[in-house]
């Protein structure tokens, strides 16, 4: 029994389109704008810049999902280039990020449904925390049904998402070919206003890149994709254009029919512009979001259960987040996932801890990329599928390196300091780890009757065979 290479390309693209269309279009457009300024021209190009960022950032880390073509590729490619130590600081780190941003979603959505019935008022924590653990218990349900099952659910999903994203974008065309003085005076003197300074620029690059979160998603699941070293390339060149042209192409038609000043005032932009233009249809914008919210949740915990279940196999985990059921899924590491983020629903204090996640998420990204180079300096002939140009190596240390200390050397905030102290407290958490692992014994007996529970199996040992060949990113196409 082991993962099976089930997802093709063509759900490959629904998968990566899915979560990373995900609520930030409907929200982050606020956080862009504010931070450049108001300044309508900075506000898109930023948007323009975060396609063209995200795009490198993915392509380079698509190289080490395609060497190591296996589920939790991120986190088992540290452990091969950089140690155990930092592969234990990635697991760290999103043990605790992914049902962090999970119980954060999951609350938004159920805020989404409810609300419209308590009009007057802000809806009550109780029925808000109970719906939310609902919808997050039935998708922890699903990815028990295997990678293909979320695949067909991604299927249905992404149908709604399009259709609204290019209703809003035609909308917004169809009013600029009109020619109103209204809508097309905001953009004629766009160059004038106030330029941001690079502090700025850094946030607003951090919240436009937040809409682009999750093109990890293949890299992730590598293991259970089909001749991976094509497919995760070719998907990441064919969708990151494709959203990239409707994030624009929405950001214009939201500025089309709302002012700067109420685009930074709305708690939802697109809730807002959906009130200007059809006020009797705001509720498709508001199932539009939630939609989109309900996929990023299931394709998160998809993601971090791969990543349990590698940990598991290399031992820095207990051997029961590996063991799969019936359906070829980790169950168990699903199931920890979902208590863990049903927690935080209960004690949704915690969930402000969110704020900590950026920094560490960056601080990642750079020890990829470093990783990357170590291991072409010391295994030079590894063989790889898909290989990126050290150009785009180095641009996305430059890219981690500014999003990090452009924020801390302009603005420094005491939450950047509280960031380090929960990333390096994870080597305490590693020193524990390596004390507990030489007595495990006593965990062995509590295995066997999970393992009963669950009906779980281990996964057979295999050799995810890594491709012979490369190929460079204009060959993949050929």
């Amino acid at each position: 029994m082991q993962l099976l290479r089930s997802i093709g390309f063509f759900h490959g693209n629904i998968l990566l389109f899915c979560v990373t269309t995900g609520a930030g279009i409907f929200v982050s457009p606020k956080g862009v704008l504010k931070y450049s300024s108001l300044n309508i021209a900075v506000s898109l190009s930023i948007w323009a810049a975060c396609a063209v960022l995200t795009i490198i950032s993915a392509l380079s880390l698509a190289e080490l999902g395609t060497t190591f073509p296996r589920s939790g590729a991120p986190y088992y490619f540290l452990r091969r280039s950089l140690g155990s130590s930092v592969a234990f600081l990635s697991l760290w780190i999103k043990f605790f990020i992914y049902p962090l941003g999970i119980a954060t979603q999951s609350l938004i959505i159920s805020t989404y449904i409810i609300q419209p019935f308590y009009t007057r008022c802000p809806a009550p924590e109780l029925p808000k925390k109970c719906l939310a653990l609902a919808i997050l218990w039935s998708l922890g349900l699903l990815n028990t049904r295997g990678v293909l099952t979320v695949a067909w659910f991604q299927t249905i999903s992404v149908l709604m998402k399009i259709t609204i994203l290019c209703f809003i974008s035609l909308t917004g065309i169809v009013l600029l070919g009109t020619g109103k003085k209204e809508n097309v005076a905001k953009f004629e003197n766009s160059f004038d206003a106030e330029l941001p300074g690079a502090s700025q620029i850094a946030e607003a690059l951090l919240q436009g890149l937040f809409a682009y979160s999750g093109t990890s998603i293949l890299i992730n699941i590598a293991g259970e994709i089909k001749n991976p070293g094509e497919n995760i390339p070719k998907a990441l060149i064919t969708v990151l254009p494709m959203v990239a042209v409707v994030y624009i192409l929405v950001n214009i038609s939201y500025l089309a029919v709302l002012t700067p000043q109420e685009i930074i005032s709305a708690d939802a932009v697109a809730v807002t512009w959906m009130d200007k233009v059809i006020p009797s249809m705001q509720w498709v914008i508001s199932f539009g979001i939630s939609t989109s919210i309900v996929s990023n949740i299931c394709c998160t915990v998809l993601s971090a259960s791969r990543l349990f279940y590698t940990a598991s196999q290399e031992g820095q985990l207990p051997l029961i987040f590996s063991m799969l059921n019936n359906y070829f899924s980790p169950t168990v590491a699903i199931t920890q996932i979902i208590i863990l983020a049903s927690c935080l629903i209960i004690a949704s204090d915690l969930i402000n801890l969110i704020k900590y996640s950026g920094l560490a998420t960056w601080v990642l990204r750079g020890l990829y990329m470093i990783g990357l180079l170590k291991l072409r300096y010391q295994e030079p002939n590894l063989p790889r599928p898909y290989k990126v140009r050290l150009p785009f190596i180095f641009g996305s240390i430059a890219i981690s390196l500014f999003l990090i200390l452009t924020p801390m050397i302009h603005s420094p905030k005491v939450e950047y300091i509280y960031g380090f102290i929960f990333i390096f407290s994870g080597l305490l958490g590693y020193r524990l780890h390596v004390h507990l692992n030489q007595h495990s014994v006593c965990f062995d007996k509590i295995t066997c009757y999970l393992q009963l529970l669950f009906n779980v199996s281990p996964p057979e040992d295999q050799d995810e065979g890594i491709s012979t060949g490369k190929k460079h990113l204009e060959e993949i196409f050929l």
